[in-house]
């Protein structure tokens, strides 16, 4: 095997360290966007150069040292998550100078990748950055959330949280696509209220700002909910609880809502009815089910290609921003999946 040359490069990359694990929100001071040299692949790596990365709600578990199920990042080192780029060298079969990668050495500009760790995707298939959304993990995550964990069936009322976000108006669509009788969501803003009826076919939605999440939830099904898809937690979680019909199914897959809590949040106080529902809560790991990778992308495909499925990417531009992108998140200030463009 003869190494691929390396064609002219810039002699640094930048790159997103973390210097302190954040209290409460995540500060500016926590974070330093620092110059590194441009690594060289070694033997079985290429070298990238990311295009698009990925900032997800999960990232600010990782910034904690508490005992997880992913190691935290590490202070004074680069941080990690998704990202598409194009191999600039390489030092690997099967991986050419030119190639398209998904992988998972985001937040800097350039990356030594192992091959085993890339995966080569098509943009004459796909827009580059749906392969970190709809096509991605986060899309992965809303199907086989729904499908999976939740046990989704024809004629489910699902409710889903967070539903402007990349997961959840997945989540929305891929339910109403399977045959759920009604589909309602929560969003955090009347624009997003409009866009989860109007472009994703969700039966009903409301802002949970304009008053009781329970009481919303209750107008909007009126007969309680088969399905409940848990993005937020808190009083979303109540709410849900309280909705439940006989055997229902709640799939948590996140809790934006505490987060940032220095302080415990309090549970939900009316565990109990699942005694009288029989109802089931269960959390999701995508991680858990990547043997649904080629049946999601083969269906969902099929779905963004027909125009079925609907999508909205929130795009900043730079990775100085990369940060930024990511307390967004955490604000909801994302409309789909938030991207940044290098």
């Amino acid at each position: 095997m003869s190494e691929t040359p390396t064609p002219a490069l810039p002699a640094v990359s930048r790159e997103w360290h973390l210097l302190s694990r954040p209290v409460g929100w995540p500060k500016a001071e926590d974070f330093a966007l620092v110059e590194a040299e441009v690594p060289q692949p070694r033997e079985g790596q290429v070298l990238v150069r990311n295009l698009y990365v990925s900032v997800d709600p999960y990232m600010r578990g990782r910034m904690s040292d508490a005992k997880s199920y992913v190691a935290p990042f590490e202070l004074g080192k680069v941080m990690q998550g998704g990202a598409v780029g194009v191999v600039v060298a390489s030092n690997a079969e099967g991986l050419s100078v030119g190639d398209h990668v998904l992988h998972f050495l985001g937040w800097r500009e350039y990356a030594a990748v192992n091959a085993k760790d890339a995966v080569k995707v098509d943009p004459e298939a796909a827009p580059l950055p749906t392969y970190l959304g709809v096509l991605g993990m986060t899309g992965l995550t809303a199907y086989a959330g729904l499908l999976r964990t939740a046990s989704f069936k024809e004629g489910d009322v699902v409710f889903v949280s967070g539903a402007a976000g990349a997961v959840g108006g997945q989540v929305g669509q891929i339910a109403k696509l399977k045959g759920a009788s009604r589909v309602i969501g929560s969003a955090g803003s009347d624009e997003k209220v409009k866009l989860l009826v109007e472009e994703y076919g969700f039966d009903a939605a409301f802002n949970y700002k304009d008053g009781s999440v329970a009481s919303q939830l209750r107008d909007a099904a009126p007969d309680g909910i088969d399905v409940y898809f848990d993005n937020v937690g808190g009083d979303h979680l109540e709410a849900a609880i309280g909705a439940l019909k006989h055997a229902g199914r709640i799939a948590i897959c996140g809790m934006i809502s505490v987060y940032n809590n220095t302080e415990p949040a309090p549970g939900p106080k009316n565990l109990a009815r699942l005694i009288a529902t029989r109802g089931r809560i269960e959390g999701l790991l995508v991680g858990d089910h990547y043997d649904l990778q080629p049946q999601f992308v083969e269906e969902v495909g099929g779905w963004v290609r027909s125009g079925e499925l609907k999508y909205r990417e929130t795009v900043l531009e730079g990775i100085e921003n990369n940060l930024e992108a990511f307390l967004g998140v955490l604000r909801g200030d994302n409309t789909g999946k938030m991207i940044v463009k290098f």
